[in-house]
């Protein structure tokens, strides 16, 4: 202690400044060389290096395994061509307002959609279930102005005045199953009817569909009808229990009208084959679907990732892999996982429980919050029966943003991630649900502490080179308290 109290005490002022200057320039290159390997690789030098080599010197394990050396990059300009950016769709799996939106209204209270969410579906009604002819019948008529009002209660007195004046008035039937039937099963009781009604139109209207072109827009409408009805029909079985009818049906719909794969309804397949755990099935039809052509979907790459992560899950221990490297059905998974978490980043914090679900919305925007809390919302009980999917996946999932930094400024199998989708997904999802704005790449630690250490030490030789004198005192000071 005394030989430090004499050897400070022979310090002049000019050694204090020129080991602050010295500390702050050193400082200063740490934080321009922390930024720039930030910049170009996405993450923190010296994280990389304590995480990679010190901590297996200390007995540690990485947390993670090792992120996957590339990827084919053949869908980008594919994916780029067939997905536009922001481009809302119907959701393949919405459910019904009467018995499950407004049910939920009336326990909590809160709304469930919103304005903008309801106005798209209003537009969807208009699209596909009227038409130019139906001038030509009374009920189509009433149904017309039926699908254009605002208030609940007066759809719903339409409906039924079109059913007075033709009882078989097959989208009539439709609006009551959606928002006046209060259960599950009374919404299956009005699509039976609608059935009945909508196929007994529709054959009519193939036999004369070829004399006009005012015929050929009518029996568009009436397939539209059709479909729209076997397909509520499909969910109704599935939400009752009766899933294997609701695949057949499904499957049937899929064989006799494949020219209307824009409905999605391999989607609802998927999900039901998921619930019967018949993963053969349900890898034959992402065979299908799964294909560099087609638009891709949340629903599409995170099936995939979990059909190979269930290869592996059971098994997989972090710390093993870290220490033996990953095995080739392994990498496989892992690369799953990475590609669907680039096409969307927010599923897996509903799938880890990171974050709350809401009631999905009944439109949804591909790669933003609204598909993920539509997928998470009926998928998350497939990833729990599979042991281990949840674990693979919370090991894995963030090592994409370490593949691709700045997914808002470039991809690596996909598209950059679209700047609008926040906004667009604050216009769907309701005001009490918190929007997730992934991807955001946070600055590492290192890179705030040296950016400090810079500034804290320009301060000291600041201060030291106006205050030489009561700098040397407060340095001595320190010294003396710290000894």
């Amino acid at each position: 202690l005394l030989t430090v109290t004499t050897f400070l005490s022979t310090l002049t002022p000019k050694f204090y400044f020129a080991l602050t200057v010295t500390s702050s320039f050193i400082s200063g290159l740490i934080f321009v060389f922390e930024w720039w390997h930030f910049r170009k690789y996405g993450t923190s030098f010296i994280e990389q290096v304590s995480v990679s080599h010190l901590r297996p010197l200390i007995g540690g394990a990485e947390s993670s395994p090792p992120a996957p050396a590339a990827f084919s990059a053949g869908e980008n300009e594919t994916s780029r061509q067939n997905m536009p950016e922001c481009k809302v769709w119907r959701n393949p799996l919405n459910l019904f307002r009467g018995a499950e939106y407004s049910r939920y209204m009336w326990v909590t209270g809160k709304e469930p959609l919103t304005y903008y969410d309801m106005n798209l579906s209003a537009q969807d009604h208009q699209t596909f279930f009227t038409c130019d002819t139906d001038a030509l019948r009374p009920s189509d008529t009433v149904m017309q102005k039926a699908w254009r009002e605002r208030n609940p209660q007066a759809r719903i007195k339409a409906a039924y005045q079109a059913l007075e004046l033709n009882n078989d008035c097959a989208t009539a039937y439709v609006l009551l199953a959606e928002e006046e039937a209060t259960t599950i099963v009374d919404a299956e009781k009005y699509f039976k009817q609608a059935l009945k009604a909508g196929e007994m139109i529709y054959r009519k209207s193939q036999n004369c569909h070829s004399q006009s072109p005012q015929h050929e827009a009518q029996l568009r409408r009436d397939t539209n009808v059709l479909v729209y009805v076997k397909r509520r029909l499909a969910m109704c079985a599935r939400k009752l229990g009766r899933i294997r009818e609701a695949v057949k049906i499904m499957r049937d719909l899929m064989k006799e009208f494949p020219l209307l794969s824009m409905l999605n309804i391999h989607e609802n397949l998927l999900e039901a084959l998921l619930e019967l755990q018949a993963y053969a099935d349900v890898q034959a039809v992402l065979a299908k679907y799964d294909d560099i052509s087609l638009p891709k979907s949340a629903a599409i790459c995170y099936t995939a990732a979990l059909l190979k992560a269930r290869a592996v899950s059971e098994r997989f221990s972090p710390e093993t892999a870290s220490k033996r490297g990953l095995s080739t059905a392994e990498i496989n998974a892992v690369e799953a996982i990475h590609r669907a978490v680039e096409f969307n980043p927010h599923v897996p914090k509903y799938l880890l429980e990171m974050k709350s679900l809401v009631l999905p919305p009944e439109h949804i925007l591909k790669r933003g919050d609204s598909e993920a809390v539509a997928y998470a919302f009926f998928h998350l009980q497939h990833w729990k029966r599979i042991e281990g999917a949840l674990n693979l996946l919370h090991c894995t999932w963030e090592g994409t943003f370490r593949m691709i930094p700045y997914p808002l400024e470039k991809g690596h199998l996909f598209y950059p991630y679209p700047s609008c989708t926040e906004t667009a997904d604050r216009e769907l999802l309701p005001t009490f649900h918190e929007v997730s704005v992934y991807p955001q790449k946070e600055l590492p630690f290192f890179i705030h502490f040296t950016a400090g250490l810079c500034s804290f030490s320009a301060m000291l030789a600041l201060l030291t080179h106006q205050f030489p004198e009561l700098m040397v005192i407060f340095a001595k000071a320190v010294s003396t308290v710290s000894a």
